[in-house]
């Protein structure tokens, strides 16, 4: 089973970081009000960024480190690479 990391635009341009084995399943229930607590308070506006990782526990590491980093990395991250 594949695990993803993922980065969410929320209203007032606030960010969520999370973790799941279905990314659009995750989205559709962020977006009905049925997703963490903070969702449910700001809601899910776009997906902007999703990684896969091998198994769960790839994913929480990730997760954790993005959750460390300012917002300003976080937009980076989710803009992709840079053309050269």
């Amino acid at each position: 089973m594949t695990w993803h990391v993922y980065i969410l635009e929320c209203s007032g341009g606030r960010l969520y970081t999370g973790v799941t084995t279905d990314v659009a399943r995750r989205l559709k229930e962020h977006r009905a009000g049925k997703g963490a607590k903070f969702t449910r308070s700001f809601g899910a506006v776009k997906l902007l960024y999703a990684q896969p990782c091998p198994d769960k526990s790839h994913a929480l590491v990730r997760e954790a480190q993005i959750k460390k980093w300012p917002r300003a990395r976080k937009l980076v991250l989710a803009a992709g690479p840079a053309a050269p």
